[in-house]
C-alpha cells in the first residue's frame, strides 16, 4: 500500500498551512519540528534526516520551507528519476507551491491539487505540461506507460509541431490540449494487450486485467434515519456490519451505534463534505469496504450529492471503478409526518432555509411560488444564531397564502430520546418555538387536524384535491 503523504512543518505558521492542506487531503500526516511546532500528528528533531527517510520509504513529501533546503537535504539520496516519490516545497504561509521532484509520479497533479486548496497558482515549469495541460509520463491509476524512455522525445516532437492521433479509450486526455489529428505522425495507443511500442509511439496498457488480484472496493452512502435503530433499513445495518472504514460527522457516527475494534472510524467536522467524499473514494480504491454516514436520507440535504459530485469531477479511473451504492433512510420530514399522521399526504415540497449554499433570494422565491401553488411544506434548517431573521420572513410569506388556522407540525429530535412533537396553527407559529433540530411541516389549504384519543392531534392532508370524490 502506498505510504501516506507527509507534510513537514518547521514553524507555527507552517502548521496552519499544513492544517489547511490536510482539510483537503485528509490522508496526509503532519510532521512538526519538535522545538517549534505543537499540535502536529508526529514530531521530528532533524529535518534532513527525516526528509531523507521519508523519501527513501516512498512517502510523498510536502515540505513547508524553501526549495533550496529541501533539495540540499535530498541531494545525497537522489537516484532513480522514474521511481522517486513526488516532492514539493510550499511556502510556510501557503503563498507558493513548487513541484521539485517526481515528474513521472504525479508531482504536478499534486501541486495543482494543493494550490487549489490554498487558492494560489502552482509554480509549474514543465514545458510539455504547460503547453498541453497533461503529463504523459503520469497516467492515472489503472494505466501504465510501457515505454517511458520514449516520452521525452515524443513530447519534444509535439512541442516542435508534430501532430498526434489517439487510439483507444483515454478519458484523462479528454481535456488536454494535445495537437490532435486523425492522420497524426505520432501515436498514443491505449490497449489492454502487452504490446511493444513502435517508433513515434507511446503505449499505455490498461491494468484492468491485473486488478482482479485485489478485491473491488465498495462505498456505501447510507442514511441512518432520524436516530432510532428501529427506523434503519436492514440494508443499512448490513453495510455497517461489513464496513472496514466508517466516515461521517462525529454526531452521526455516535448515532450509528458501537463498532468493532477492527473497524476504522474517520470522524470529521460537518462542514467538510467534499473532503470527506474524496477521502472515502481514496479508501475504497485500495479495495476496502467503506461506509459514508448521513442522518435521515443521504440524498436529502446530505452526503449522497457530495459523493456523486466528487466522482463526477474526478478523472481518476480507479474512483469510477469503485462499487458505489446509495442506501436510503427515513428523512426528518417523513419521520415527523408519520408521528403526526399524514400532513404530507398530497403534493408537498421540502425547502432548506439555510442560505449557506444558495442565495436567500432563491429561497424566498421558492417559498412564494410553492405557497401560491398550494403545496404543503417541510422546512429544514429553519433557524440559527447567525440568521435569526429568515424564519420570520418565511412565516410572513406563508401567511400571504395560508389561512391563520392552517395546521403546522413541529417535530424536534424525532426518533431520539429528546423527541417532541406538537401541532399548532400558523397564526401561533413564532421563531422562539423552533431551533436547528426542528423540522417544520406547514399544511396546504386542505390540511386538517383533529384530537387524538389520549391527547395531541392527528394531522393529515387528503389524497383528493378540490371536490371530494364520491364514496
Amino acid at each position: 500500500m502506498t505510504p501516506s503523504p507527509a507534510i513537514l512543518a518547521l514553524s507555527a505558521l507552517g502548521l496552519q498551512t499544513a492544517l489547511q492542506i490536510k482539510s483537503g487531503m485528509p490522508n496526509v500526516i503532519i510532521y512538526g519540528l519538535n522545538t517549534r511546532v505543537e499540535g502536529a500528528d508526529e514530531t521530528f528533531e532533524n529535518f534532513g534526516e527525516t526528509v531523507r527517510q521519508l523519501y527513501q520509504t516512498g512517502h510523498t513529501i510536502i515540505a513547508l520551507c524553501s526549495a533550496g533546503i529541501t533539495i540540499r537535504s535530498l541531494a545525497s539520496v537522489l537516484e532513480n528519476k522514474g521511481a522517486e516519490p513526488p516532492v514539493l516545497a510550499v511556502a510556510d504561509d501557503g503563498s507558493t507551491v513548487v513541484p521539485l521532484l517526481g515528474g513521472t509520479t504525479g508531482v504536478n497533479v499534486l501541486a495543482r491539487r494543493i494550490a487549489a486548496i490554498l487558492e494560489v497558482s502552482p509554480a509549474i515549469t514543465t514545458s510539455g505540461e504547460l503547453r498541453f495541460g497533461t503529463c504523459l509520463l503520469n497516467p492515472p491509476p489503472g494505466f501504465e506507460l510501457k515505454n517511458p524512455d520514449s516520452a521525452k522525445t515524443f513530447i519534444a516532437d509535439m512541442l516542435a509541431g508534430k501532430t498526434v492521433r489517439v487510439e483507444g479509450n483515454a478519458p484523462w486526455l479528454a481535456d488536454a490540449r494535445l495537437p490532435l489529428d486523425d492522420n497524426g505522425e505520432l501515436l498514443i495507443l491505449i490497449t489492454s494487450d502487452d504490446v511493444v511500442a513502435g517508433e513515434n509511439e507511446l503505449v499505455f496498457q490498461s491494468l484492468a486485467a491485473v486488478e482482479h488480484e485485489r478485491p473491488r472496493g465498495k462505498l456505501s452512502v447510507i442514511g441512518l434515519g432520524p436516530g432510532n435503530p428501529d427506523f434503519m433499513i436492514p440494508a443499512v445495518k448490513h453495510a455497517l456490519q461489513q464496513a472496514q472504514d466508517i466516515l461521517g460527522y462525529e454526531t452521526y457516527i455516535r448515532m450509528a451505534g458501537s463498532f468493532r475494534p477492527d473497524q476504522t472510524i474517520h470522524a470529521t467536522d460537518n462542514r467538510e463534505e467534499m473532503q470527506r467524499a474524496r477521502h472515502a473514494f481514496e479508501l475504497a480504491t485500495t479495495g476496502r469496504s467503506v461506509v459514508m454516514i448521513s442522518s435521515g436520507d443521504p440524498g436529502v440535504f446530505a452526503m449522497a450529492s457530495a459523493v456523486i459530485e466528487a466522482l463526477h469531477e474526478s478523472g481518476n479511473i480507479a474512483w469510477h471503478e469503485v462499487e458505489l451504492e446509495i442506501l436510503p433512510g427515513v428523512s426528518a420530514a417523513l419521520a415527523a409526518a408519520s408521528k403526526s399522521g399524514a400532513p404530507l399526504g398530497h403534493d408537498f415540497c421540502i425547502i432548506s432555509l439555510s442560505d449557506n449554499l444558495k442565495p436567500w433570494e432563491i429561497i424566498e422565491k421558492r417559498i412564494s411560488l410553492a405557497a401560491e401553488a398550494d403545496f404543503a411544506f417541510a422546512f429544514y434548517n429553519p433557524i440559527s444564531k447567525p440568521r435569526p431573521w429568515q424564519l420570520p420572513r418565511a412565516i410572513e410569506l406563508l401567511r400571504q397564502h395560508r389561512r391563520p388556522d392552517t395546521p403546522v407540525v413541529l417535530g424536534r429530535d424525532i426518533g431520539r430520546p429528546a423527541e417532541s412533537l406538537r401541532t399548532i396553527r400558523l397564526a401561533d407559529l413564532t421563531p422562539e418555538q423552533v431551533d436547528m433540530r426542528t423540522v417544520i411541516i406547514v399544511g396546504s389549504s386542505l390540511t386538517r387536524s383533529f384530537p387524538k384519543t389520549g391527547g395531541g392531534e392527528w394531522t393529515y392532508t387528503p389524497r383528493w384535491y378540490g371536490t371530494k370524490p364520491a364514496s
